[in-house]
């Protein structure tokens, strides 16, 4: 596998949407690819959360990056969380 790079704005976007580099490398490499726009891949997984985020419980927590793949590496663009 290629390695994995993360933009500064996927890590700004992170940390304000509740994840961390960890899952998102999780994500990209156990979850599923479905191709998104302009080239890029979209991954997505889900996790046990089973805490609060934003004074709301949730039980899920669905980690999905967009990335863009060169020919020496997957960079993530931007991270997206749902809560459940």
């Amino acid at each position: 596998m290629k390695p994995i790079r993360l933009t500064n704005h996927a890590q700004e976007q992170a940390i304000e949407r509740g994840t961390n580099e960890a899952e998102i490398v999780d994500t990209i490499i156990t979850g599923n690819r479905q191709a998104a726009k302009n080239g890029r891949y979209k991954y997505q997984a889900t996790f046990q959360y089973n805490n609060y985020w934003q004074g709301k419980f949730h039980s899920l927590k669905k980690v999905a990056p967009i990335v863009a793949e060169t020919d020496t590496e997957l960079v993530v663009i931007t991270v997206y969380t749902f809560y459940f």
